[in-house]
């Protein structure tokens, strides 16, 4: 275990915690500024979670110990998932656990914690949002892992490490099956982050919400960190999608002082995805909850074609 590596990591986990924020106020200020309205400003959710920290949480009488510890088992798995996705560098000391499979582990268990919590105070709206949290889960998942293994299949490896040097180290080109892929895993992101058009985070309308629906019971301290969690788990999924579509910039193991240059490239690429996120809700109508398993039918069906596709031309 290296110097550069235990630095190059631990940069990782500071730079998204203290950004995944700055990420979700972008793409807030520009979704406004695309409908013509006041855009907040872009460090609102600091002085959210400022103001939430500083208030008493309260507790429902006949809470168990689960529901007190889901925001912080969620908070920890976001920001263990954000440690193992090659950001920066690809010298990572937890490299070994980077493994696509894992990553995709790490969803399920805070989405299991943040659904029984949110069924343990016995609510009308915690248990209806636990069990569409579950079946947007149970639909995101396998979809998710197949566009994992889609990319794995070029490097011949699920590490989230060997797959962006693999990547990054190959000729400019269209691979159709990544393709394919790359359609379905902004489906699937906008599924797993409540974002138009399966949910929209703007409003808390009891008939459609998702994620507001989980914590509706929590303040204080506890709903700070889910509100944490939630931005951290939008930078995770979009670190994802640059890490498997937009590898380039990432440092190597070898070359260390490249993360002087992995750092800006960073701020760019999420600054530019997180307009192209602003500017496709923008676009889209939000659809019937009805029609979100047939949604993320479609993501699991495009990146099984993705991957069926890179299995033929590969032969």
């Amino acid at each position: 275990m290296s110097f550069t590596g235990v630095l190059s990591q631990l940069l990782e986990i500071a730079i998204a915690i203290a950004l995944a924020p700055l990420l979700s106020g972008w793409v807030n200020q520009c979704r406004a500024w695309l409908q013509n309205k006041s855009a907040p400003g872009l460090l609102q959710p600091y002085r959210m979670l400022h103001k939430l920290f500083n208030k008493e949480s309260m507790v429902a009488e006949h809470a168990s110990r689960l529901f007190r510890s889901a925001p912080y088992l969620k908070f920890g798995c976001m920001v263990l998932a954000c440690a193992i996705i090659p950001t920066l560098s690809t010298d990572l000391p937890l490299a070994p656990a980077a493994d696509a499979i894992a990553l995709v582990g790490l969803f399920a268990l805070a989405r299991v914690f943040i659904s029984l919590a949110a069924m343990d105070v016995g609510t009308a709206f915690g248990s209806m949002g636990a069990r569409r949290e579950m079946l947007v889960g149970f639909l995101a998942e396998p979809a998710l892992l197949m566009v994992l293994f889609s990319a794995s299949l070029i490097s011949q490896s699920t590490s989230l490490t060997t797959i962006v040097e693999t990547l990054a180290h190959r000729d400019l080109a269209i691979y159709p099956g990544l393709a394919l892929a790359g359609v379905a895993f902004v489906m699937v992101s906008l599924a797993e982050n409540a974002r138009v058009p399966v949910d929209n985070p703007a409003t808390h309308l009891e008939l459609t919400m998702l994620h507001e629906a989980l914590i509706l019971e929590y303040s204080g301290r506890h709903l700070a960190l889910l509100e944490w969690a939630a931005s951290l788990k939008l930078f995770a999924y979009a670190c994802i999608g640059l890490a498997l579509f937009f590898p380039w910039g990432v440092a190597e193991a070898h070359a260390p002082q490249a993360m002087l240059l992995a750092l800006p490239v960073l701020l760019l690429k999420l600054a530019i995805g997180g307009f192209a996120l602003a500017l496709l809700e923008t676009l889209s109508a939000k659809m019937r909850i009805f029609r979100v398993p047939e949604f993320l039918a479609t993501a699991f069906l495009l990146a099984v074609i993705g991957l069926l596709v890179h299995m033929l031309l590969a032969r």
